[in-house]
């Protein structure tokens, strides 16, 4: 006999909460669990962002049907439309999900540039490069004050990132939300570290791209997200930004190993800069989706 039980999970943002579910034997010894993101935030308060575990020895008995059912249940009482959930492909989780009524909707490619490899002459000159009508700028942690608004807009650069059938929404971003996502950051032990594109004409950030580096400064660290505003495209700042921030982190953090990415299939473009700058593919996983 294995019990489901619906317990209260303290983990909450400004933009979203999180149900959790237990399963457990006749025993009760742990052998599954199910958590499931909602979203509040404009534009995103359709969704849900699903997790569903089974231990090894668990699975095909029926454990993963049940913690899926509690969370689609639990989804359409909270008048969702759609559930999504990221697997990595040819794993149990990618064939238990193929089975039932969800549908590829992304398929995400993982790549890490061994920092070992990491050329500093060549990425100085890289980025010591000129890009008429803009300047790069760095900081750790929380944006500066006279940056907030500008940076809190520059975040509308992801809005057209592409997603292929992903039912995700655009994410809304003021300078709450951006100074409360570094906080939580913070609060991990983890240090962020941002590079930006300013337009030299009026000061605004032009675009911007973000890594996460351990609190211990050893292993990997993690690439948040790249983006140019589609006004300043054209011009070579996404490379520019990001070969800055694997320049940084080769002289701020030399016991790194690597620095890992993740990018959607179709995005030709990033993907082309990461095999440039010698990220090489570990993974892929699939984003499933089910609309309810």
């Amino acid at each position: 006999m294995v019990l489901i039980t619906a317990l209260t999970d303290p983990d909450r943002t400004p933009t979203s909460y999180r149900l959790a579910w237990l399963a457990s034997d006749a025993d009760s010894a742990p052998v599954g669990s199910a958590f499931l993101r909602m979203f509040t935030a404009p534009g995103q308060d359709h969704l849900g962002e699903l997790e569903v575990t089974v231990h090894p020895d668990s699975r095909r008995t029926g454990i993963g049907s049940r913690l899926l059912d509690a969370a689609t249940t639990a989804a359409k009482a909270e008048r969702r439309r759609s559930l999504v959930v990221q697997v990595e492909a040819d794993s149990a989780g990618d064939k238990f999900l193929a089975a039932r009524d969800f549908r590829v909707v992304l398929t995400l490619t993982y790549a890490r540039l061994p920092m070992a490899e990491v050329d500093l002459d060549a990425l100085t000159e890289l980025t010591g490069r000129p890009h008429p009508g803009y300047r790069l700028e760095t900081w750790q942690g929380t944006v500066p004050d006279d940056l907030a608004e500008s940076f809190a807009a520059s975040r509308k650069a992801m809005d057209d990132m592409p997603m292929d059938d992903a039912d995700y929404g655009p994410e809304t971003w003021d300078v709450d939300r951006v100074r409360a996502a570094a906080e939580r950051i913070a609060k991990r032990g983890n240090h962020l570290h941002t590079v930006v594109a300013i337009d030299v004409n009026d000061g605004s950030i032009a675009g911007f791209s973000e890594l996460v580096v351990p609190g211990d400064h050893r292993g990997d660290a993690q690439h948040y997200g790249t983006g140019v505003l589609p006004e300043h495209r054209g011009h070579g700042l996404a490379r520019w930004m990001k070969a800055e921030s694997i320049r940084r982190a080769k002289l701020d953090y030399p016991e790194l190993s690597g620095l890992l990415t993740d990018t959607a299939d179709s995005n030709t473009y990033m993907r082309s800069i990461n095999d440039k700058l010698g990220y090489l593919p570990t993974h892929r996983t699939f984003m499933y989706q089910l609309d309810i």
